[in-house]
């Protein structure tokens, strides 16, 4: 946590293009009284976003296109328009240092040695980091090469996010992967001569996957010893190929063992479950995710990237234009951003708890009113409820969801929308 301040900077850096003389203009009417009483601001963390993929998965709601050709695509004007983008955005956090940074998508290790170098060479340049920035980037097997990723970590990545989804061939194919199991053991052997933290992503509940099949594939990523694992229950999201044309998957009870083993095999394996799909060796926690789930703030840039940004007496949210080439075109006129709203006083109970209840070791009482500038009174009477139905544990330094309120999360999320 750092304390509230407007001007100035915590480190040496040159001079962005854009005129910062206007930033204390630009940021004004952020700055003006309000409803909320932030006494300090939370950490902030940098995310980019990378919109080009080779394909797109089938599961896949994210901000992500396919690039032409499966790996043409406009990079040197994308990290223009992500250098204006950023210069643009610095009135809104001057002053502030970079405690973690994430670059995802899309498929961000398609970009070239030399466009990662320069971005984030751009982004030093504008910023003060902290000596010990986290930085992730994103990687799908199927696009590592061994030299590009030593690039990759001399340009200053540290951690990698491997997004592997399953060993097992024929699932790779029905989830639309480019890659096939040998390219995903590859990618990880890769990934362990280069980097010393990294994650990898794997599904479960995966169409006509068997309980065996699951415990294969969860064995196969620890045997690779990875700091960190991030193990996803497959969804049919909204507008994706899969909503319209469902697989045959598992059922409830069929998931729910699924569930059980993964918990069991990661315990035995010195896996702590921090969060509801994240485990991690001692001292390997996500950094850039928990400041997510811990309702601290980011700056989003790239084509549809989502920004939370504190101040005294507000809160702001922000989202840029989602298609690549109209992100370009704004970000050339100075607009990047599409849409901007403030967070209300009734949903800001919800949107924090929707974030902290996550979390398997609850948060500290006291966070609620550091990161929304609110009593704990606002939520008292939810808190209660939640707590006389066995999903909520609470005492004067702890609130954390019960093991019931960990299976019916969505449920106890929903309590807060009332709040």
């Amino acid at each position: 946590m750092i304390p509230i301040k407007i001007a100035g900077s915590t480190g040496k850096r040159s001079a962005p293009t854009a005129d910062i003389s206007d930033a204390a203009g630009v940021a004004a009417k952020y700055l003006q009284a309000g409803s909320l009483n932030l006494t300090a601001l939370p950490p902030l963390s940098l995310y980019i976003h990378f919109p080009w993929c080779v394909k797109k998965c089938p599961y896949c709601d994210f901000n992500s296109h396919e690039a032409k050709d499966g790996h043409t695509f406009p990079e040197q004007e994308y990290l223009d328009a992500v250098r204006a983008d950023l210069e643009m955005s610095l009135p809104l956090i001057w002053g502030r240092k970079i405690y973690t940074i994430f670059i995802g998508g899309g498929t961000p290790s398609l970009m070239s040695a030399a466009g990662l170098d320069r971005l984030l060479s751009d982004v030093r340049t504008l910023l003060p980091l902290d000596s010990d920035c986290e930085i992730t980037m994103e990687a799908n097997p199927g696009t590592f090469e061994a030299e590009k990723f030593k690039s990759y970590r001399a340009s200053g990545v540290n951690r990698l996010s491997i997004g592997i989804q399953s060993f097992n061939e024929r699932h790779l194919k029905a989830l639309g992967r480019i890659h096939d199991d040998n390219e995903a053991k590859r990618a990880v052997e890769i990934a362990l001569d280069n980097f010393d933290n990294f994650n990898l992503d794997l599904m479960y509940a995966l169409p006509s996957q068997t309980l065996e099949e699951a415990r294969q594939d969860v064995e196969t990523a620890m045997a690779f010893k990875p700091p960190h694992l991030s193990l996803y229950h497959l969804t049919m999201e909204p507008n994706t190929l899969f909503a319209k044309y469902p697989p045959a998957l598992p059922d409830d009870d069929a998931s729910a063992d699924m569930q059980d083993l993964i918990a069991e095999l990661t315990a035995a394996n010195g896996y702590q479950q921090y969060e509801v799909s994240a485990y991690a060796k001692t001292g390997h926690r996500a950094r850039h995710n928990l400041n997510y789930w811990e309702f601290g703030d980011y700056l989003g840039i790239g084509a549809g990237a989502h920004s939370k940004i504190s101040f005294p007496h507000r809160i702001l949210r922000q989202a840029r234009y989602k298609q690549p080439k109209a992100y370009m075109e704004q970000a050339r006129l100075g607009a990047p951003v599409q849409e901007e709203h403030e967070i209300s006083r009734d949903d800001m109970g919800f949107e924090f708890m929707l974030n902290t209840l996550r979390l398997h070791g609850g948060f500290d009482p006291n966070l609620f009113a550091e990161r929304t500038g609110l009593s704990l009174n606002a939520i008292e009477k939810t808190l209660n409820e939640a707590e006389a139905k066995g999903l909520l544990y609470r005492d004067y330094k702890l609130i954390k969801p019960t093991e019931l309120g960990q299976r019916f999360l969505n449920d106890l999320q929903e309590m807060f929308l009332k709040a």
